[in-house]
């Protein structure tokens, strides 16, 4: 594993409990950072951080007021925030639009756009009153080409890039960095909301043939949260396994 330098970093990742988020907040305590792992599950992210030596706050992302509090604990429990990792989502069932359900329409997109904006909107004064930051948000591929039978989900993933793409040149001339990856499925909890043909369908659009390892969705981000990341910023980084080439 190549050795990250985060030392003195205060990461927040929202979805820390489990998967990518707890990868890469894995990850980057391995590399000195400070974690702070936010979830809905208050116990599962209590007993993920307990194992990170790092701090967990229970929070519903889609709550702009409740955000805002973590925030604040977060900073009164590890001092300021400078890396944020916006992993929280859900994907929802597989249906046509013609009958996809429209209250969970409105979740997925609360949860996975409203929610990396409200978390962003925390974040972000803080980080320019510093001069510093670093911000990854977790788009998907299906946010580049759409998946059928998620058009809630692509959509969702699809406006997390365009939000990662404005948020960058906003805040490029105060040395934070805001981009985003793209991940291809992964072996997660997620899964579990898909039907298996689903899975198999999305499986077989990766030329590598498998699915994503967590591990190697941290180990990107590490990169784009560190120091070393100077330049790049409102960008979108791909880890599709050859799915998209661009």
């Amino acid at each position: 594993m190549n050795q990250i330098d985060l030392s003195g970093q205060h990461a927040v990742v929202t979805g820390g409990g489990q998967g990518l988020g707890y990868a890469m907040a894995r990850r980057m305590a391995a590399s000195g950072a400070r974690v702070t792992l936010w979830d809905i599950d208050g116990p599962l992210a209590r007993d993920a951080a307990a194992s990170l030596g790092g701090g967990s706050i229970a929070v519903d992302v889609t709550d702009h007021a409740a955000v805002e509090a973590a925030m604040k604990a977060s900073e009164d429990l590890s001092g300021p925030v400078s890396i944020v990792v916006n992993s929280a989502g859900i994907a929802g069932p597989a249906a046509p639009l013609d009958v996809y359900d429209v209250a969970m329409w409105k979740a997925i997109i609360d949860v996975n756009l409203h929610g990396t904006f409200h978390v962003c909107r925390a974040a972000v004064p803080g980080m320019k009153a510093r001069g510093y930051g670093r911000i990854v948000n977790i788009a998907s591929i299906a946010g580049k080409e759409g998946n059928p039978n998620a058009s809630a989900y692509s959509a969702s993933k699809a406006a997390v890039i365009g939000l990662t793409k404005s948020l960058g040149k906003e805040l490029a001339g105060y040395d934070i960095a805001v981009n985003a990856i793209t991940p291809a499925t992964a072996e997660t909890r997620i899964l579990e909301q898909l039907t298996p043909e689903f899975i198999e369908y999305m499986r077989g659009k990766i030329p590598r043939g498998r699915f994503l390892d967590v591990e190697e969705a941290a180990a990107m981000v590490a990169w784009l949260v560190s120091k070393e990341n100077s330049f790049t910023t409102g960008a979108v980084f791909d880890l599709s396994g050859g799915r998209a080439t661009y």
